[in-house]
């Protein structure tokens, strides 16, 4: 009875436990759900103020806010196109890592460009302006390079792919068709059995002396005398005459 007591109190605490752990995990996934959520949102947010300061707000605001939404843009859709590429071709690993060294650097310029929008001294913003746009297009020149690399290489994969499967498919379309290019068998003309047979029966005895004549001959003793009426076929009519099962028999014509 005690052992009896003693395991039901140890599944009880092993469903207790699991429960928790469950419930650990469930609220994990919920709580990630629920950052991505808000930092997705905050992110829309941030680029819907800029793209409005980039057009609304001129001299050095503007500039800025179209200096921080051309970095984000660029390397966000850098990001997008090699963490979708990493996944089918793996040589884009050392292309992924080579991105995350230089997101370093453009999260420091964004992290520059945003307090410099809060700086209230505008003339040293303005001096300090070239510099920033240089070290912007440094970083979206190389972000743009990966991305559109990426994107060439899984084009000519898809290109040469393409190019293996038109091959294989003119192949297989080649012996599909090779049925077409036999010569049809000849059909033996109408009459010709008659004719010979006629030939041969003009003026008497020339039967009899046509069989002694076969019979005379070396290494004919023994064989019967080949009827040629008999291998005489009667041609089909060429309109009437269907050869494939997807082919219509053509209408005879009409007499009147």
């Amino acid at each position: 009875m005690e052992a009896v007591i003693l395991i039901l109190g140890l599944l009880f605490f092993a469903f207790v436990a699991l429960g928790v752990y469950v419930g650990v995990k469930a609220i994990g996934a919920a709580k990630r759900g629920v950052d991505r959520t808000i930092t997705q949102a905050r992110r829309t947010v941030e680029d819907t103020t800029l793209r409005a300061k980039s057009y609304g707000q001129p001299g050095v605001s503007g500039e800025l806010a179209q200096l921080r939404l051309a970095l984000r843009t660029s390397m966000r859709a850098t990001q997008e196109a090699l963490q979708a590429g990493v996944a089918e071709d793996a040589s884009l690993s050392e292309s992924l890592g080579l991105f995350q060294r230089l997101s370093v650097h453009g999260r420091e310029l964004d992290d520059d460009l945003k307090r410099l929008e809060r700086e209230p001294d505008r003339a040293t913003v303005a001096s300090m302006l070239p510099g920033l746009k240089q070290r912007t297009e440094r970083i979206t020149h190389s972000a743009d390079s990966l991305r559109w690399a990426a994107r060439d290489r899984a084009r000519r994969f898809i290109e040469d792919d393409l190019d293996a499967l038109n091959a294989q498919i003119d192949v297989e379309a080649g012996a599909l068709r090779h049925w077409t290019v036999e010569p049809d068998e000849p059909v033996h003309r109408q009459g010709d059995g008659r004719d010979r047979g006629q030939g041969r029966e003009t003026g008497p005895g020339h039967g009899q002396g046509q069989n002694q004549g076969q019979a005379s001959r070396p290494g004919q003793e023994g064989r019967r005398p080949v009827d040629d009426t008999a291998q005489a076929i009667t041609a089909a009519d060429p309109r009437r005459q269907t050869q494939y099962p997807w082919q219509k028999a053509a209408r005879p014509e009409t007499t009147n």
